[in-house]
């Protein structure tokens, strides 16, 4: 029985027949409610997104027995992926690849294919949950129809594209009760765990400095603005579709795919990319609360439109519950921090993270690597902490666990939306050009009265979020 509903299969039909109700098949949905999948049944699942991480997600899912894609919506019926591990995106390709693995498996199955997932959600009625593998503009769009409809809701990250959005889903995630999960799909890893442990075990003693960094830059290194040429649409692209909540606009290849990160319209440059990965030990490990003060650097032109090449991001933590104020500093663009001594001739990696405490420290690969000790005395395996946090069945796993029932995935829209601040803190110092005394309460950077609008962003009519 999912805890989330009052009525159990059994008490419906017994009731049903005190009444003298005569039937042969019920459907699953009238059963349980539009949230149950009963334990021994398939979650039907439809992707909403069919670009890298739409499909890097649907292969995830491919695997799991109790996993069905029923449907894909996709503005885009297929296209070419460029500097992208397949050759083929689009909503075609996907359910293409969905067919195919269950002939593979002796099972024929069929997979609706939509322009529009509002459709998509109207028709096929059969739909538990959904992947919204989207641009991030699109992520809370999503996410907020999809589960004010009942389904159970899986969104790649960050969670939402400002900061009002990621309040407002996580309110909805709660109101609404469904089974939630952010694609941060280190958070599952056994190396993210040992990190916490150690650091919440105190292995490297009392922690005030902790660095993060990715090589991540500009998709459209030689643009400096819009794009000003104007080529016509490609053949079966609905590109008013893909722009969604955002005013008009001329198509340009520099958009999409993927490229559409550098632009604030519609991503978060590096850090709106990757700080829901490789921020979730420190956040995990630390509790931390919100920061007082958020200031950041870009290391070459940027404009209201693009986001800079590199950059560097400081986050003031306030001292609370007993442990002492901390600072983060955030790299992008290929930039790093200077070793400590402590780590010796040993070469930081283009992507990770590092801990610094009074006894020592801790480097880290990034999403979820496992936790590398300095000194070397600090290795000795009678110093690692006895396991305090459970060992995840799997990033995806979890989410169907959740869906029929089980526990709360371990990467929640509840955890997910505090993620998301963070990489949106940094995101919108980067695009105020001023540092940010930020009042978490009210939603405001103090003294910043243009903040306000990347803080809650604008919508076009039709495309708002209630």
């Amino acid at each position: 029985m999912n805890r989330r509903h009052p009525y159990t299969r059994r008490t419906f039909l017994q009731s049903a027949a005190t009444a003298g109700a005569v039937f042969s098949i019920v459907p699953r949905h009238v059963l349980g409610g539009p949230r149950f999948v009963p334990p021994s049944e398939k979650v039907n699942i439809a992707l909403i997104g069919a670009g890298g991480m739409g499909f890097a997600n649907l292969g995830r899912l491919l695997q799991l027995e109790d996993a069905q894609i029923v449907a894909v919506a996709d503005p885009a019926a297929s296209y070419a992926a460029p500097r992208a591990a397949r050759k083929m995106g689009g909503r075609l390709p996907a359910k293409a690849e969905v067919e195919q693995d269950a002939s593979a498996k002796g099972r024929n199955h069929r997979c609706g294919d939509y322009e529009d997932f509002r459709v998509m959600l109207e028709k096929e009625k059969s739909i538990d949950a959904v992947l919204c593998a989207t641009p991030d503009h699109l992520h809370a769009y999503v996410s907020v129809w999809a589960m004010r409809a009942g389904k159970h809701v899986y969104c790649e990250k960050p969670l939402t594209h400002n900061l009002w959005e990621a309040r407002l889903v996580a309110r909805v995630a709660r109101e609404t009760g469904v089974a939630t999960q952010l694609g941060n799909q280190g958070h599952a890893n056994v190396g993210i765990r040992e990190t916490v442990e150690h650091l919440q075990a105190g292995t490297i003693g009392t922690v005030r400095e902790f660095h993060a960094w990715v090589v991540g830059t500009r998709w459209n290194p030689t643009l400096s603005g819009l794009p000003t040429e104007t080529p016509p649409v490609p053949a079966g692209f609905n590109w008013d579709l893909w722009l969604g909540p955002r005013a008009p606009r001329p198509y340009h290849p520099a958009y999409c795919p993927v490229s559409w990160r550098d632009f604030w319209a519609f991503g978060g440059s590096a850090i709106g990319d990757f700080a829901c990965h490789d921020l979730d030990a420190a956040l995990w490990a630390f509790d931390l609360p919100t920061p007082s003060r958020v200031e950041a650097h870009g290391t070459s032109p940027m404009d209201a439109e693009i986001g800079p090449h590199g950059a560097i991001i400081h986050y003031d933590f306030p001292a609370h519950q007993g442990q002492p104020s901390r600072r983060l500093t955030w790299y992008q663009g290929g930039l790093r921090p200077r070793t400590p001594e402590a780590l010796g001739k040993f070469r930081l990696p283009a992507r990770g993270g590092l801990f610094i405490g009074d006894k020592g420290a801790i480097q880290c690969d990034g999403a979820g690597g496992a936790p590398r000790l300095f000194p070397e005395s600090l290795r000795d395996p009678g110093l690692k902490p006895k396991p305090t946090l459970a060992r995840s069945p799997g990033h995806h796993r979890e989410w169907l666990d959740a869906c029929k029932g089980g526990a709360p995935a371990g990467s929640h829209f509840g955890y997910g939306a505090r993620l998301t601040e963070l990489a949106l803190l940094g995101v919108l110092a980067l695009r105020a050009r001023k540092p940010i005394e930020w009042d978490a309460a009210t939603l405001t950077a103090r003294g910043v009265p243009e903040a306000a609008a990347i803080i809650r962003g604008s919508y076009r009519p039709g495309w708002e979020i209630a």
